[in-house]
């Protein structure tokens, strides 16, 4: 069976069993905070399970593509040094909630690998939950005796807690599970070593294939466990270990999964991959390198499908972590020393079409986001070369004590370089330690990994510090599982606290509170959330903060909690941040159609923010946007303001019919059966949305576009302002164009007077710098005259009068050229900041020892200042004038 037969295969069983399929949830988690990426099949269904919602249908399936690369499921290291791990994977599912239970999922999951993919029985083992007795749990015996109907006593193995117990994090849906595990070895290995000894001991060839979770338990913040509303299934087996098993291989990354990329790869690299290569074969990394790359491309190109671009922070530094680990590897193994990895995103988008086809729909996208972040990191590559050559080249200089031990080992001096510094090239300049420890060896040095170690600990430690926010268990007042929001309809609302936690973040706490109805916005699709005031009957107030949503709650954040907590309350939105709110959003809908008419369809949104101030949004498109382009998308906008356009909301429509309609979807955004529809004028724009918007075109009163930039590669962004905000910014303009036209005696054409004005500013500036120069070539012969013998060096330090640094630049060139052996100090007074300059003939730096940067940082204490710079010329400044000439008498103790 091919690779799609055994998808489908999955998919067809379990609608045969009265499941409904549903598709994959984005890979990026958007209104959890405590989840990044989808790392299970479960996460979409996360809120069920806590019963705070409810199921579209009680028996669902689905192949669900997740992430793991950090926190709990931290798998990054392995991935391509293995044959089973990966970044992103495919997670064939299925899912009871509050439906069947064990007995069905048991023999359903038996009838499919034994009858449906007709898997030998003998080379499956199972397992079962052994019990705790330190959280007081029960062995899971009621799976074991299922168990037994189908399975040999052999075949079925005790679990511990850790190997048979599941728990998605700290805190959440937990309980036992069943894990069904394949033992792939020769017939000869097997008659050697019983497969039930190697279940669960890393064996590469008996691996686990498919879990069984019984979800039963809510892990709460203080460890304890909570029994769930209902018992529900869920049920993950991993795709391409599945795939592996059906197609005979010994390793994941020889089915055809991987196989197309792996030997395009080889091809364009001029290498033969050899799946078979052992750790030191001359072919191992070569080997490690393809599979890191044919992974990699996987998490990184349906990341950015989903709308996460690489940054240098949270989720986008993941991506680009990743991103970085597979050019790092083709670099340095594969030979590619130009971009080469987004080659690989449309072979990718072309294989799962059909599938998942929010690659393929925007394939050239994310292959030019790959190729700008490729070209970014090869320059970066180039920099941490240079620097590690530029470092090491200085361990004969005073300055290297810091940078290079040098260590007695075996009467053999060993060339050891600073842990710190190789921390420094990994978190400044991006420069992979193994990279470093790689280049420093074929220097004959080694790499103080300790070192590396404690500066990395302590970074974590100031993160850790830096980011840490203790959250407690919810103090439940109302067993009320719907949230009802009013917020489309009315900005005040009465109601009650059904829930509530302390939350302690940065030594601050605060509360989240969750409303039976309210009418506060949460933050959501780019919309900031809504702040304003819970008042209650005895006249106390309650400031809300922020609202956001967490796994499809509303949740209200205060500085303290109402003295009578269980009282009715009036949820009050802030009216005029709301009504600014509401033009900023209904504004970005109009920008949005206008940029797709003047631009192009390939428009799409990849960003947005929208508060009372302004509006920000990221879009697709492949070159910066024009002066006349933007005014035209302006008065297209203003235009569609003017014409007091009514709001046309359509809430509770189905997707599908949405979507049939030309309804614009957003990527990476996960939508449930129902949408709701916003729409202003059918035939300009119509989007899926969940937000708040004015009740027709006019409120928005005006809008200006403020700012267009580049935000990553392939993706712009325009920032805005309407109604009062906008106004303001024409009358400050105008202001600012009244006061230049006054300056300049009112000209009749103030664009001509400027320029103009430039013009004889940039001849001025001509004529003081040749001036300036006149002067500088006086001063060098002058200067070459007083150059003192001492010793085989011509010594010079000097006071001079010129006017900037580029001029005393200037002058200790040209005297490096005419006086030879020269060892030169210069200080000038810039308007009362002092300067200070070494430049110090080669010769003299590689005979003598002496460096520039090292001299210049001496020198720079009597003007209580710093500097620094390279061997033969560096600089200082400081903030005492008074110690120039102390500067002058210390430079001679320099040489001698």
């Amino acid at each position: 069976m091919t690779a799609t037969e055994i998808r489908q295969a999955f998919l067809d069983f379990f609608v045969s069993k009265g499941h409904t399929i549903v598709p994959s949830a984005p890979i990026v988690i958007k209104n959890d905070p405590t989840l990044m990426f989808t790392n299970a099949g479960m996460n979409q269904f996360k809120n069920i399970f806590l019963g705070e919602a409810a199921p579209k249908a009680p028996r669902v399936a689905d192949t669900q593509r997740c992430l793991r690369v950090s926190g709990k499921h931290n798998d990054l290291e392995e991935v391509g040094i293995d044959t089973y791990h990966h970044t992103m994977f495919e997670m064939l599912g299925n899912w009871s909630f509050g439906d069947y239970f064990k007995k069905e999922a048991i023999a359903w999951s038996w009838e499919l690998l034994t009858e449906v993919y007709k898997l030998p029985k003998d080379r499956l083992y199972v397992t079962y939950f052994e019990g705790d007795e330190r959280e007081g749990l029960e062995a899971d015996t009621e799976t074991y005796e299922l168990w037994k109907l189908y399975v040999d006593e052999a075949h079925i193995l005790r679990g511990n807690k850790k190997d048979n117990f599941w728990e998605m994090g700290e805190t959440g849906p937990c309980g036992p599970c069943s894990e069904i595990h394949f033992d792939s070895r020769s017939d000869n290995e097997r008659a050697g070593v019983e497969g039930a000894k190697l279940v669960n001991a890393d064996h590469d060839q008996v691996i686990e294939i498919w879990n069984n979770v019984f979800m039963q338990f809510n892990r709460l913040k203080d460890g304890s466990l909570q029994s769930l509303p209902a018992k529900h299934v869920d049920t993950g087996m991993g795709f391409e270990r599945l795939v592996r098993v059906l197609q005979g291989k010994t390793s994941n990354y020889d089915t055809d999964v991987f196989q197309p990329m792996i030997q395009f790869i080889a091809e364009k690299s001029g290498k033969k991959y050899n799946s078979a290569a052992k750790p030191g074969d001359a072919d191992w990394n070569d080997a490690v390198a393809m599979r890191v790359m044919a992974d990699h491309i996987r998490a990184i190109s349906f990341a950015i499908a989903d709308g996460q671009l690489p940054s240098n922070n949270k989720a986008g530094y993941v991506i680009r972590r990743i991103l970085r680990r597979a050019v790092r590897y083709s670099y340095q193994y594969l030979g590619f020393k130009e971009p080469f990895l987004n080659q690989l995103v449309p072979l990718l988008a072309d294989q799962f079409k059909g599938v998942f086809d929010e690659l393929y729909s925007q394939k050239d996208f994310v292959q030019k986001v790959v190729l700008e972040e490729e070209n970014s990191f090869l320059r970066t590559l180039e920099n941490g070369i240079d620097k590690f050559e530029e470092y090491t080249s200085l361990i004969k200089t005073a300055n290297t004590s810091r940078l290079v031990e040098e260590v007695e080992l075996d009467q053999n001096v060993k060339k050891v370089l600073a842990g710190k510094l190789a921390f420094e090239l990994s978190d400044t300049f991006g420069f992979p330690i193994d990279l470093t420890e790689l280049m420093a060896r074929e220097k004959g040095w080694t790499v103080d990994m300790n070192g590396f170690e404690d500066a990395l600990a302590e970074q974590k430690t100031r993160s850790r510090a830096a980011t840490a926010i203790d959250t407690g268990d919810w103090i439940v007042l109302k067993d009320d599982e719907s949230v009802e929001f009013t917020g489309y309809d009315e900005t005040e609302t009465v109601a009650h606290i059904v829930k509530y936690r302390k939350v302690t973040a940065k030594g601050k706490e605060q509360y989240q509170l969750v409303l039976d109805k309210t009418p506060f916005y949460a933050e959501s699709g780019g919309q900031v959330g809504d702040k304003g005031e819970l008042v209650f009957p005895d006249g106390e107030i309650i400031e809300v903060t922020d609202t956001k949503k967490e796994n499809g709650l509303i949740v209200h954040f205060t500085d303290k909690l109402p003295q009578d907590i269980d009282d009715a309350l009036t949820a009050i939105v802030d009216p005029a941040l709301r009504s600014q709110t509401n033009s900023n959003h209904s504004a970005t809908h109009l920008l949005h159609a206008a940029m797709k008419q003047v631009l192009g369809t390939h428009v799409n949104q990849k960003g947005s923010l929208v508060n009372a101030d302004y509006l920000r949004f990221d879009f697709s498109h492949f070159a910066k946007v024009t002066d006349e382009e933007l005014a035209q998308i302006e008065a297209i906008v203003n235009q569609k303001v003017r014409e007091n356009i009514p709001l046309k909301e359509e809430r509770s429509v189905l997707y599908a019919e949405a979507i049939s309609s030309g309804v614009t979807a957003l990527f990476g955004e996960k939508y449930g059966e129902y949408v709701r529809v916003i729409t202003f004028d059918d035939n300009f724009s119509k989007e899926l949305c969940g937000g708040t918007h004015v009740k027709a075109t006019g409120q928005i009163g005006f809008f200006k576009i403020i700012a267009e930039s580049a935000v990553a590669a392939g993706v712009r962004r325009i920032e805005a302002i309407t109604g009062v905000a906008a106004e303001k910014y024409i009358v400050t303009q105008n202001a600012l164009v009244n006061q230049l036209k006054e300056l300049l005696k009112n000209p009749k054409d103030l664009s001509k007077s400027i320029e103009n004005l430039l013009d004889e500013n940039a001849k001025l500036k001509k004529e003081i710098e040749k001036s300036i120069l006149e002067k500088s070539a006086g001063l060098k012969n002058e200067l070459a005259q007083k150059a003192e013998a001492i010793g085989d060096i011509n010594f010079i330090a000097q006071k001079v009068a010129l006017p900037n640094a580029d001029a005393v630049k200037n002058l200790a060139y040209q005297l490096k050229d005419i006086v030879s052996n020269l060892f030169l100090v210069l200080v000038a007074d810039f308007d009362g900041k002092p300067s200070i300059t070494v430049m110090i003939a080669e010769n003299l730096v590689k005979e003598k020892g002496l460096h520039a940067g090292n001299i210049v940082k001496e020198l720079a204490k009597e003007v209580k200042g710093g500097g620094g710079g390279q061997p033969f010329y560096a600089t200082a400044g400081g903030s005492d004038v008074s110690g120039l000439d102390n500067v002058l008498v210390k430079a001679r103790s320099f040489v001698g």
